[in-house]
């Protein structure tokens, strides 16, 4: 459909900037209707931006602006008539119904994605989809603003941390120096050092993959010189910090632990970004000296700025079109169709809190424990119970841990325990989901998963689920799909994990064990459905 008559509407500034206050009041609306769809999306990334992971979010947006605004340097002037802008809307119409099932799931990590989407479909609908699709690439670069769904993070964060840990070893060996891995825990002897989350590399590993993205695109040279810089990037990053891991471990077996602490740790991990920063450009010094005809860095890498203020000012001349006005009122409608009837609200459901669970059940005693500050407050739970029974004759005991979370979205719910094993240095010998029927319960036969994992000469045997409304779930990406589905046919996200661990001990079988496993859970389950309701 063609552009709307604006003819009439058309005014001049100076310097010869025309504004087009029909178009100009279309994409105002567009902007300003989508801030309550987005909300909690946009919430939740002021609150991902605030941390140490993700702190380089705000730069993002500023860094696709100046791709867009180079991209616009580059090419002729839009055509004035455009008849392709109607894909556009649909991307918009599409973003809108991906936001919808994140706002009524109150899952802020879905609500981000559709912004994006959302955007890409603004630049088709004004561009038209020829020329919008060419300027996809700064849309793209959005994505790196955006935190990791939490168990993605957690996943990928246990995996870098044990990448990192025996790569630094490595590297602690090579200065001479006496070392031993046992999980993540570095033991230099006098000293044990922990590679935490902190030291995992993610807080790198963001940047560092914008900065290779944007340096990739900047840069001058054949194609898989672009391909090679991008794709360099993680292993550049992980490599780097397992370096610093490796130079903290040598400088507190010479100096003391005070290395690893304060400023020095800090300073050392900013060495460590930059560094990065220059290989990658050295990389690229490197490829243009295999080319024919080599060019300086200064050259190979497009950073003028030259014209950006005048090009910022086309924003003022959009032209109004049906597409635009469509998009704009479609998504008008949809924010405030959202905020009229402030859908998606989580049912609280009714429970007795754990500090209610007895401590005394068939002749097992108990005795409770806070968890470590820390350790709460990345657990995340809004209730939990950590109590260890002790059997009768007092021979072994068995550690019952249920973590219970009211709503399992806004960045909370639960994580697998494969993430927090490792961590405390107990490595996960073997790992089965495994069907059993412990006694006469009311969760009759369920999957459980079950682990044997080890520390030094210490065994224990583990069975966890997760238990979600009432299904017993063994893997966390199913769990949190049922949670979507719950949260729309239900009404509820809530849903907890369920643990239960006991030593092997060396007088005893594997099957000894998950005989006494077994027989505490069939006489504590009886109790659970109080605290954690199907």
């Amino acid at each position: 459909m063609a552009d709307l008559k604006t003819m009439d509407s058309t005014m001049r500034l100076g310097g010869g900037v025309s504004v087009n206050l029909p178009g100009l009041l279309w994409f105002v609306l567009l902007v300003a209707g989508s801030v309550p769809i987005f909300w909690i999306g946009i919430v939740s990334l002021a609150q991902a931006w605030s941390t140490a992971e993700y702190s380089h979010g705000p730069l993002i947006p500023a860094i696709s602006l100046y791709l867009f605004l180079r991209e616009l340097r580059r090419r002729p002037l839009p055509d004035p008539n455009v008849t392709d802008r109607w894909p556009g809307v649909a991307v918009i119409l599409a973003a809108l119904v991906v936001a919808v099932l994140g706002n009524l799931t109150r899952i802020p990590d879905i609500v981000t994605y559709a912004m994006i989407v959302w955007v890409g479909g603004v630049m088709l609908t004004v561009f038209g989809w020829r020329r919008g699709i060419t300027h996809q690439l700064p849309v793209v670069h959005l994505v790196f603003m955006l935190p990791l769904p939490q168990f993605v993070y957690w996943q990928l964060t246990i995996f870098l941390q044990q990448v990192s840990s025996v790569i630094g070893v490595w590297f602690v060996s090579l200065a001479g120096v006496p070392v031993y891995l046992e999980g993540n825990v570095i033991d230099l002897g006098v000293y044990k050092l922990q590679v935490a989350e902190a030291c995992s590399g993610l807080r790198y590993l963001f940047p560092i993959l914008s900065f290779s993205y944007l340096f990739a695109i900047l840069y001058r040279g054949p194609f898989w010189h672009k391909i090679v810089l991008l794709l360099s990037a993680a292993p550049l990053t992980v490599l780097m910090n397992s370096f610093r891991i490796g130079v903290i471990g040598v400088l507190v077996d010479r100096y003391g632990i005070e290395q690893a602490e304060g400023f020095l740790h800090f300073f050392e991990g900013w060495v460590i970004f930059l560094s990065c920063v220059a290989i990658l450009f050295g990389m690229a010094v490197a490829l243009q000296r295999l080319t024919r005809d080599p060019k300086p860095l200064a050259e190979a890498i497009d950073l003028d700025f030259e014209g950006f203020g005048t090009i910022s000012t086309r924003i003022l001349g959009i032209r109004a079109s049906a597409a635009l006005a469509a998009g704009a009122l479609l998504t008008l409608a949809v924010s405030l169709a959202w905020v009229s009837q402030n859908a998606g609200e989580a049912a609280r459901v009714d429970r007795d809190p754990f500090a209610l669970f007895p401590q005394q059940i068939s002749g097992w005693s108990g005795s409770s424990a806070r968890l470590d500050p820390q350790v709460e407050k990345t657990l995340g739970a809004s209730d939990y119970l950590n109590t260890s029974y002790i059997a009768p004759g007092g021979m072994s005991y068995v550690n019952m841990f249920v973590a219970f979370y009211d709503k399992q979205t806004d960045g909370s719910g639960i994580h697998s325990p494969e993430v927090c094993l490792p961590v405390g240095g107990w490595e996960i010998y073997s790992f089965d989901p495994t069907e059993i029927t412990p006694g006469d319960t009311p969760y009759g036969t369920f999957t459980v998963n079950r682990a044997v994992i080890r520390k030094e000469l210490s065994e224990q045997l583990v069975y966890y689920w997760f238990e979600q409304r009432g299904k017993r779930m063994v893997n966390d990406f199913s769990a949190k799909m049922s949670v979507l589905y719950d949260s729309l046919a239900m009404g509820r996200t809530d849903g907890a994990l369920v643990r239960f661990v006991t030593p092997i001990r060396p007088d005893e079988t594997e099957a000894e064990a998950d005989a006494r496993l077994q027989e505490f859970m069939a006489l504590s389950l009886p109790r659970l459905p109080r605290f954690v309701p199907e």
